[in-house]
């Protein structure tokens, strides 16, 4: 009983909890890069989901095999692969995704919440507990992505997906870099909020 319940907490704990965005504000480079439109923040988050689960994956088998001395240099090779396999199956399958994503692709690399999971989580725990912490870690990440862009998308361009809503002009601001900021600052004060109410 005791181990679902732990299981339980370690996949939801990333959500909301221990939001990487909204909570541990870690990870701010891409996020506020990418999140120009929803399915922007979208491609950007299943990609860090993927990395993220892969290297838990890899990093909780072979962790007993790392000498201490060199484990972040290793860390950082096993993310640099799933990275490269990213980066090019984006590239091939949707290249348009892929050029609006840049340099944060290859960014994910020193993505400061895949290397902190590798570190803190994948290293010490079981196969099973780094995949569940992966993907839960993943979704909350990918859902903040989705949460700021939608958020970013329909107040700037007034569509939702590339969907237009209305056939009119949004506030370009939100577009922009200060809309990141902006959109971000309100979204994380909501949630403080909310935590004081309840």
């Amino acid at each position: 009983m005791k181990k679902e319940i732990t299981y339980r907490e370690t996949l939801t704990k990333g959500f909301l909890k221990e939001n990487p965005v909204f909570v541990l504000l870690l990870g701010l480079c891409p996020v506020l890069g990418v999140t120009t439109s929803a399915i922007n923040g979208l491609g950007m988050g299943l990609a860090t989901l993927f990395v993220l689960f892969m290297s838990n994956v890899v990093i909780s088998l072979i962790r007993n095999f790392i000498p201490a001395q060199v484990r972040i240099p290793s860390f950082i090779v096993i993310i640099a692969s799933f990275v490269t396999v990213v980066d090019l199956v984006m590239a091939g399958y949707t290249p348009a995704l892929h050029e609006q994503l840049g340099i944060f692709i290859p960014l994910i690399v020193v993505n400061c919440i895949v290397l902190g999971r590798a570190e803190a989580f994948a290293s010490k725990h079981s196969l099973l507990f780094s995949m569940i912490d992966g993907v839960g870690m993943g979704v909350g990440f990918t859902f903040a992505l989705v949460l700021l862009g939608g958020i970013r998308e329909i107040l700037g361009n007034l569509s939702l997906f590339g969907l237009k809503i209305l056939d009119t002009d949004g506030m370009i601001l939100f577009i922009l870099a200060p809309g990141a900021f902006i959109v971000l600052g309100l979204i994380i004060g909501f949630l403080n909020w909310r935590k004081k109410e309840v």
